[in-house]
């Protein structure tokens, strides 16, 4: 049993990393054969109202299963030690659907020429993505992605909460991985209208997120998150 559940926790975790490396590529039109940069040949009404229906799955499934009811449902059904490991699975295999079915779309929006700002856009783009990758170190990177519960479990030590730590990025910000999620989607020299489609889809459910997140973080850590929130601003430093 233990092995099983070791093994689930890890095949998730390396599920999530590929399809996480593709992601990045799939954003950017880097490396992949597909992306949100590939061009149709004239507007269609049917591209826009598929990629609008995966972008909303995408969020439902995201929101729905960070929730406390449904990790307790979760938790019922299968060891609650791989509920986080379900999450991370379920979580990899939409994102890969909407990557796969995503429908190329006509336009572009903008798109810069000079070199130097697009070597400038391209540094900002890829500053983005440290920022958002760094961020789940500075908390617990393998608890946030399900490994800590299940190697806890194969050796038979009690799970403990991770305490939160106002280390370095969370000094400045309460959510400095979305800070960085949403300077990549923005920060693209090119910016085709699948490109706006899928960045304003994903900022509105990274803000809508954000604010239920912050519930269950006040309901789960209390007083110390309460008064982090009174002094730290959400996602922009001293702005908001």
């Amino acid at each position: 049993m233990r092995s099983w559940v070791m093994l689930y926790g890890v095949a998730s975790y390396a599920l999530f990393c590929a399809v996480f490396v593709y992601f990045i590529g799939f954003v950017g039109g880097l490396g992949v054969s597909k992306s949100l940069a590939t061009q149709s040949t004239e507007y269609s009404p049917y591209a826009l109202v598929v990629n609008i229906g995966l972008l909303l799955i995408w969020g439902v499934q995201h929101s729905v299963m960070a929730r406390g009811w449904f990790k307790d449902m979760i938790s019922s059904m299968v060891p609650h030690q791989v509920e986080r490991s379900t999450y991370v699975l379920a979580s990899s295999l939409v994102l890969a659907m909407l990557m796969i079915c995503w429908q190329p779309m006509n336009g572009i929006v903008w798109q810069i020429t000079n070199k130097a700002a697009i070597t400038l856009v391209w540094s900002v783009f890829a500053l983005g993505w440290v920022v958002a990758l760094l961020s789940t170190f500075l908390t617990n990177h393998f608890d946030l992605f399900g490994l800590r519960q299940t190697w806890l479990f194969f050796v038979n030590k009690t799970y403990t909460q991770v305490k939160f730590k106002e280390r370095l990025f969370y000094q400045w910000v309460r959510h400095p991985m979305m800070l960085g999620l949403l300077v990549v989607f923005w920060s693209l020299p090119t910016m085709t209208i699948g490109n706006i489609v899928f960045s304003i889809g994903m900022s509105a459910y990274i803000f809508i997120g954000i604010y239920y997140e912050e519930k269950d973080l006040a309901r789960t850590l209390g007083r110390s998150y309460t008064d982090y929130q009174q002094r730290t601003a959400r996602i922009l430093p001293t702005i908001y």
